[in-house]
């Protein structure tokens, strides 16, 4: 930025005039340039040729999840720690074997703050029947 504001600057030149191409490679297939592959391993060897991924047999259309609609849902939480956890695999058995009517649909797991007496870091397993 030297020159911004030079006496360097002719008056005559027009700044607004387009700038030149430079046309002095015009000859591009006179050029010392290699367009051949690159073999970065020193090796002369082609890379093997590999077949393109076959498609994947059709999907099953039986059904994944029940198509019943959610008629309920509950919830289940507890305190992140291993007792606790333990404690909460053996409420939702015994929840799931009062109920064998039950058709789980979907379930969903969260972790996150319960507020009780004190806040605690929680997980959090909803069951939608």
């Amino acid at each position: 930025m030297d020159n911004f504001n030079s006496d360097k600057n002719t008056p005559n030149e027009n700044h607004d005039a387009p700038i030149p191409f430079d046309d002095s490679d015009n000859d591009a297939g006179n050029t010392n340039v290699s367009h051949s592959p690159l073999h970065l391993d020193g090796s002369s060897s082609e890379m093997p040729k590999t077949e393109a991924a076959k498609p994947m047999g059709k999907k099953s259309t039986g059904e994944i999840a029940s198509s019943d609609r959610i008629t309920g849902v509950r919830t289940f939480f507890t305190k992140l720690h291993v007792g606790a956890i333990d404690f909460l695999d053996n409420q939702i058995t015994n929840w799931l074997n009062d109920n064998p009517g039950i058709i789980i649909k979907r379930t969903n797991t969260a972790t996150g703050n319960v507020t009780g007496k004190k806040v605690e870091p929680s997980i959090i397993v909803t069951v939608w029947y």
